[in-house]
């Protein structure tokens, strides 16, 4: 019984999943370029950008210790 063709498809996997993102950010930026040509300002990339500050204040704020806890030394 083969032990390895658990992993291998698990690599092919996530190779599928990394080329269908490339494949989607190719398009992603075809059509803002599409966009910018035609003088169309996309509003799922304010949003999007918005949202990316969001995330990175929040996890700024959770990377400090915790209130409440203190180290005793025990």
């Amino acid at each position: 019984m083969s032990r390895g063709s658990g992993s291998t498809f698990l690599k092919r996997q996530k190779e599928a999943a990394r080329q269908q993102k490339q494949r989607d950010k190719l398009e992603r930026k075809k059509q803002r370029k599409l966009d910018k040509e035609n003088g169309i300002e996309s509003p799922d990339l304010v949003a999007g950008e918005e949202l990316g500050l969001e995330e990175q204040s929040e996890n700024e704020n959770a990377s400090g210790p915790l209130p409440g806890a203190a180290d005793d030394g025990v």
